[in-house]
């Protein structure tokens, strides 16, 4: 892989803004709109009970930031970092959090859905899509956030300007990354993340541990190229970062320092020794500063905790009444109540249209679709398998009585076992939920543009997946050797492969975890298995799962279907003797009408539009079930 080139000369080598494209009116709009000033919150408390007492989480902490500032939020593991910031960010979605406290844009609070239309939120975790090159993931970003007043051509200059600018220009044709396929650096990735959040025209940009998982000339250079972006553009960027090296520290601008949910500095980077030094614990001349503020505000290591505990007290009250403190307060813009004639960020469209993202999101998982093997590919080799071992374990059955069984056996399995296969999805559609779930954060689609998409890219590789099966299975096995007979097989198989997958969606939806979305996946197929009418057929079922479950059972359907469709219009021979087993008009002339069989099960002709219409019916609310779910979860 080629070396970028370095940060410092792919800022010189830049001659326009990587967020100012000239001529561009709907861009120069829609960053106008929102120009930001100052960025203050003010005594900003969370809490939550714990063990049926109050538990204070952070505690009444000021701050404020102005255009053209890079603040970091430090303290150690579990002082309130990531929870300040999330509540910075107006991403506080838990309900067992009782969060108080003014937040301010220009001296006036916002919506949370405006206060996303000029914010951004880069996870800690690199939410990229592996299967993308790095310019697909900048195109995709623009599509999807950009209003559709910028043209496409406008889009495309202003990816290029930004592969320029984070010096990724070399890379642009290079794929993220996957488990399989090695792909770009951390340190890249990170930059990545970044530049794929700036293309919104962001103006405070929030930032999770930005340099996690990178070492430290990594991490220089990361924090060294943002804050060169910071005072270019006049962005306000607060970042919550764990152990710095001295380099990487003393980039930012200001400080927010926390212990145990507790202010113990804010201010300027460069003012934290003067104020340590006050206090009577300076920072040692050739100690990463840091460091050392870490290990003054940790009491998680401390050999007396109820002396750590009054330290951290100390801290605490040493910077409030500390001359920073007042000056902090004095100097925190005024709220709206003290400021009449203030005039609010006006509304203003910020993203592309309904239509424009389902295409892009379509698109991107078509992409990821072809080019990622854990998303279908895996699941072709599966089926493919799983048709070749049917195919030849029942090998051109005859068409004798000894047959019927083992035909009603085949078609039990090709439909059971080719909708529990499905379970396979589950890791493509959490890893799909997890892009979505950070682009939602982020304020840029909901969970209607990404149902229907994630619905509308399946059906045409399911559709596949059941043609190829039953191509390979149908005539092997000798099914009812007609052209309307192998359609109406790939129909029902088609359906039960939605069915299946819709079931797939739903259950990770609402367990949006591997495992236990994968085990509770597999018990529903149990369940739809034990009472579907092949293990037991519908006439004797027990009441309770027959009315309760067996009707809802979108497998029940498709064996049904299947079942009809090979022994409606066929009969087999009895065999030697002709001893039949099954009493039927053509016993006289030692054949089995298979409408017979069919009685046996209580299945009638004539019904599969009725089958067809159900099973539909089934996979909608499945769908709709899924949509729900996960719209509630992300609102």
């Amino acid at each position: 892989m080629p070396r970028p080139p370095s940060m410092d000369h792919s800022m010189n080598s830049t001659r326009a803004s990587a967020l100012d494209v000239e001529g561009s009116a709907g861009l120069d709009a829609h960053l106008d709109n929102f120009a930001v000033n100052d960025f203050a919150w003010k005594d900003v408390h969370v809490g939550s009970v714990k063990k049926g007492k109050p538990n204070s989480i952070i505690a009444h902490v000021d701050g404020v930031a102005k255009a053209g500032e890079l603040m970091a939020i430090m303290g150690p593991s579990g002082s309130g970092k990531t929870t300040l910031l999330n509540v910075l960010a107006h991403r506080t979605g838990s309900k067992a959090l009782e969060v108080n406290g003014a937040l301010n844009v220009n001296g006036t609070p916002l919506s949370t859905s405006r206060f996303q239309a000029i914010s951004s939120y880069v996870e800690q975790e690199d939410a990229l899509i592996g299967s993308l090159t790095v310019r697909e993931t900048l195109d995709f970003a623009a599509r999807l956030s950009l209003p559709s007043s910028v043209s496409h051509s406008e889009k495309s200059r202003l990816v290029e300007e930004l592969l320029l600018s984070f010096g990724l220009r070399d890379q642009a044709n290079t794929l993220v990354g996957t488990p399989i396929r090695k792909g770009i650096s951390g340190g890249q990735k990170r930059r990545l993340s970044i530049a794929s959040q700036l293309i919104t025209g962001p103006k405070i940009l929030f930032l999770d541990e930005p340099t996690s998982g990178l070492d430290s000339t990594a991490s220089f250079e990361v924090i060294k190229f943002l804050k060169k972006i910071v005072q270019q553009h006049k962005l306000i960027v607060i970042a919550s970062i764990h152990q710095p090296s001295t380099a990487t520290f003393d980039l930012f601008d200001k400080l927010l320092l926390l212990s145990a949910g507790q202010l113990c500095y804010f201010g300027p980077v460069i003012s934290v020794r003067r104020h340590m030094e006050a206090r009577g614990s300076p920072i040692p001349l050739y100690m990463n500063p840091a460091e050392f503020l870490l290990d003054l505000t940790s009491s998680d290591f401390a050999d007396n905790s109820s002396e750590a505990t009054a330290n951290i007290a100390r801290l605490h009250s040493d910077w409030q009444n500390s001359a920073a403190a007042h000056a902090l307060a004095s100097s925190m813009p005024p709220s709206p109540a003290e400021k009449p004639n203030s005039t609010p960020l006006q509304e203003a469209q910020v993203h592309a249209s309904f239509f424009a993202i389902v295409l892009a999101l379509l698109h991107r998982s078509f992409i990821k679709s072809y080019r990622d093997v854990v998303a279908y590919g895996i699941r072709f080799a599966m089926y493919i398998g799983l048709a070749i071992m049917m195919g030849t374990v029942w090998l051109r059955l005859p068409e004798t009585q000894s047959s019927i069984g083992p035909f009603t056996n085949a078609i039990f399995f090709g439909s059971a076992f080719m909708s529990f296969m499905a379970v396979a999805y589950v890791p493509a559609f959490l890893e799909d939920r997890a892009t979505f779930i950070k682009e939602r954060a982020n304020g840029l689609y909901g969970a209607t543009a990404f149902m229907i998409s994630n619905f509308l890219i399946g059906i045409p590789y399911l559709f596949l997946i059941s043609l190829i099966f039953s191509i390979i299975t149908y005539w092997l096995n000798n099914f009812r050797p007609s052209a309307s007979g192998f359609f109406t097989w790939v129909m029902w198989l088609f359906l039960d492969l939605l069915a299946g997958e819709s079931l797939v969606v739903l259950m990770s939806s609402l367990f949006p975890n591997f495992v236990i979305a994968l085990a509770l996946t597999a018990f529903a197929n149990g369940l739809w298995m034990s009472v579907g009418g092949f293990l037991v057929s519908p006439n004797i079922l027990n009441v309770f799962w027959r009315y309760v479950f067996h009707y809802i059972d979108y497998q029940s359907y498709v064996f049904q279907g299947m079942m009809v469709n090979e022994f409606a219009h066929r009969t087999y021979s009895c065999g030697e003797g002709c001893h039949c087993m099954y009493d039927t008009p053509l016993a006289a002339q030692c054949r089995i009408d298979g409408k017979g069989v069919l009685a046996q099960y209580g299945y009638e002709e004539g019904k599969t539009g009725e089958w067809v219409g159900i099973l539909l019916a089934i996979l909608v609310v499945y769908r709709l079930l899924g949509w729900l779910v996960t719209h509630l979860r992300s609102t």
